[in-house]
C-alpha cells in the first residue's frame, strides 16, 4: 500500500474532524491509498484557502492541482474514477446502476437522518430523529446479512458512505440489540478494516472509548 501511494500525486482535503461526509472522503482515500495533505477545519473560523477555492466554504473539498470539488458524492466518484484500483464500483453498467441507486435511497433515508441528528443533538428534536435514524436501520436489516459487505462480497463505495454513520451509533445514543447482530457483525468486519481504521479523526476515535 505505501509503494503504491508514494506514486500518486499528493492531493488536499479540507475535512472536519467530526464531519460524517468528510469521514466517508477520508475512507475512500485510505481504500485508494491515496496521500493526502489534509487540513483540519472545525469552529467558526474557516481557512482562507477554504474560501478562495470554495465560494460555499464548505467541508469536505477536494482539490488535485487545478481540481476543486466541495461535493462529498462527487469527491467519492471522482476519486474512484482516477484511481480504479482497488475498484469501489462493479464493472457490470447494470451493477454499477444498481449500486448508485442504492446510494440514492442510502442517501434519503439513513444519510440525511445522521447528519440532521449530528446537528440536533442536545435539541429537542434529538429524539425524534434518533428513533427515525434506528427505524431507517431495521427497515435494511435483512440487507445487512446476505453478502459478505453491504449488496456486494466486496467492500464498495456503499460501505465507505454507511460505515462511517455506523461508527457514531454509540455517539447518536443508539443501542443495538442481538435482534440486530447482522448490523453488529457488518460493522465488526468493516470496522476492524485498516483503512476504516486509519480514516479515524481522534475526536471520531474518541466516541468509541
Amino acid at each position: 500500500m505505501t509503494n503504491v501511494s508514494n506514486r500518486r500525486s499528493m492531493m488536499g482535503l479540507f475535512s472536519g474532524n467530526t464531519c460524517i461526509r468528510s469521514h466517508q472522503v477520508r475512507f475512500v482515500l485510505r481504500e485508494k491509498g491515496i496521500t493526502t495533505d489534509i487540513q483540519n477545519v472545525d469552529g467558526k473560523k474557516v481557512p482562507e484557502d477554504l474560501i478562495a477555492l470554495n465560494p460555499y466554504a464548505s467541508i469536505p473539498t477536494l482539490t488535485d492541482r487545478e481540481l476543486v470539488i466541495y461535493d462529498s458524492g462527487v469527491i467519492i466518484e471522482y476519486l474512484d474514477e482516477r484511481y480504479p484500483h482497488p475498484p469501489l464500483m462493479p464493472v457490470s453498467p447494470v451493477d454499477r446502476a444498481k449500486i448508485r441507486l442504492a446510494l440514492v435511497s442510502l442517501e434519503a433515508d439513513i444519510v440525511s437522518t445522521a447528519i440532521e441528528l449530528d446537528a440536533a443533538l442536545g435539541s429537542r428534536n434529538e429524539n425524534s430523529l434518533r428513533k427515525k435514524l434506528k427505524s431507517m436501520l431495521n427497515s435494511s436489516l435483512d440487507l445487512f446479512s446476505v453478502n459478505n459487505y453491504f449488496l456486494n462480497d466486496e467492500l464498495t463505495v456503499i460501505d465507505c458512505v454507511l460505515a462511517p454513520i455506523l461508527w457514531r451509533l454509540e455517539y447518536f445514543g443508539i443501542s443495538l440489540g442481538k435482534e440486530h447482530k447482522a448490523i453488529t457483525d457488518y460493522m465488526e468486519r468493516v470496522f476492524s478494516r485498516e483503512t476504516f481504521q486509519n480514516s479515524l479523526s481522534e475526536d471520531e476515535e474518541e466516541m468509541h472509548l
